[in-house]
C-alpha cells in the first residue's frame, strides 16, 4: 500500500475511486464502505484510496473535548490495507485545513490532490469549514469538478447505527461483548510491556504488565482477554485487570494481564491485548490473601469461557494482524 502525506506525494498517484473520513477504529461501518470503494476501483479500472486525517480534528478545533483514539494511525493504515485499499492520502490536519470551505477543500484536495473520478462516502459525511459541507455539497460539487459522488448507506448492529462514538461509549461502560460486535473484531490495545508491581507474580499467576496506550481503555474493571505477542506471535488465554489496585493503594491506572498458558521463549516486549467479555467491577479486596482467592475465582471463569468457546477462539482471527 502507498502512503502519501504531502500534497505532492498524493498527486503521484493514479486516478482513483476515493473516500474520505477520519476512520478511527476501522469499524464494521468503515468496513463496509472501504470495501465498496475497493469494488467500484476494481469495477472502473482505478485505484482504491482513502483520505484520512491526522491528527484527530478535533485535537485542533476544540483539543478540550478531543476524544482518545479507539486505534493508532499506524493500526489505522494497517486495517485499511488489509481491507484492500491500496493508497492512503494522510493528510496534516491544521488550522488552516480546518478554515478550509467545502469548495476549497474539494479543489485542494480531491481535484488536484489525488485525482478522485468517484467519491463514495457515508450519510453522515461532513468537511469543509464548521463540517459546513455535506453529500449534497460534495456532490453538487463533484457535477462541477468531474467526479460522481456515491453515498454508502450506514451499517447497523441490532438496530444500533455503528459508529466510532458508539463503540467509544460501550468501552467506557465496559461492554466490551457490544463494542466487539460493533468493530467486527474484538476491541484491543497494545504496547510495551513493563515492570509492574510483581503481585501477580506473588500469587502463583504468570503476570504481563502493559504501560497504559494513547488509545481509549475499557471501563475499570476485569476482563476475560486473548494476549499476543506482537513479534513471536505466541498467544496465551488470559484475564486483565484495568484499574488502580485499590487492595495495594494504588492511584495509578495499571493494565496487568494474568496468563492462563504457561509463558515459555522468555517475557515478551511488546504485546496486544484484546478484551473479550467483562468478568466484575474492580474492587478493594480486605487482604491479598482475600484477592488471591478472587483472582482464582476470576481464573475459573475465564478457562469456562475459553472451553465453551474453543471452537474460534485458536482461529487467526485472534493473531495480533487480526485484532485492534
Amino acid at each position: 500500500m502507498r502512503i502519501a502525506r504531502t500534497l505532492e506525494e498524493a498527486a503521484a498517484f493514479g486516478p482513483c475511486a476515493l473516500t474520505i473520513g477520519k476512520f478511527d477504529g476501522v469499524h464494521s461501518g468503515h468496513a463496509f464502505l472501504l470495501r465498496q470503494v475497493v469494488e467500484t476501483a476494481r469495477q472502473r479500472g482505478l485505484a482504491a484510496a482513502a483520505m484520512t486525517f491526522h491528527p484527530h480534528p478535533a485535537c485542533i478545533v476544540s483539543p478540550e473535548r478531543a476524544p482518545k483514539p479507539l486505534i493508532s494511525l499506524e493500526d489505522r493504515c494497517r486495517r485499511m490495507r488489509e481491507l484492500g485499499i491500496q493508497q492512503v492520502f494522510i493528510v496534516p490536519f491544521t488550522q488552516d485545513v480546518a478554515r478550509l470551505s467545502p469548495e476549497e477543500f474539494v479543489r485542494r484536495f480531491v481535484e488536484q490532490g489525488v485525482k478522485a473520478r468517484v467519491v463514495l462516502v457515508g450519510e453522515n459525511f461532513r468537511f469543509g469549514h464548521k463540517q459546513s459541507g455535506d453529500p449534497r455539497t460534495l456532490a453538487m460539487l463533484g457535477e462541477r469538478n468531474g467526479f460522481e459522488t456515491r453515498l454508502i448507506p450506514p451499517v447497523k448492529c441490532r438496530g444500533e447505527v455503528v459508529s466510532t462514538s458508539a463503540i467509544r461509549a460501550r468501552l467506557e461502560n465496559g461492554d466490551v461483548a457490544f463494542a466487539a460486535r460493533l468493530l467486527g473484531r474484538p476491541y484491543g490495545i497494545s504496547g510495551e510491556v513493563v515492570h509492574g508491581f510483581g503481585i501477580g507474580a506473588k500469587q502463583t499467576v504468570p503476570t504481563l504488565n502493559l504501560r497504559p496506550p494513547a488509545e481509549v481503555l475499557p471501563r475499570t474493571g476485569v476482563y476475560i482477554t486473548h494476549t499476543a505477542d506482537n513479534e513471536s506471535h505466541r498467544c496465551w488465554n488470559s484475564i486483565t485487570n484495568v484499574g488502580l489496585r485499590p487492595t495495594f493503594g494504588g492511584d495509578e491506572v495499571s493494565i496487568e494481564t494474568y496468563l492462563l498458558d504457561p509463558l515459555e521463549g522468555g517475557t515478551p516486549a511488546s504485546i496486544r491485548v484484546a478484551f473479550l467479555r467483562r468478568v466484575r467491577d474492580e474492587r478493594k479486596f480486605e487482604s491479598p490473601d482475600a484477592l488471591k482467592k478472587q483472582i482464582f475465582a476470576d481464573v475459573g471463569r475465564a478457562q469456562a469461557f475459553f472451553r465453551r468457546a474453543a471452537k474460534w477462539v485458536k482461529q487467526p482471527y485472534f493473531l495480533p494482524n487480526n485484532f485492534s
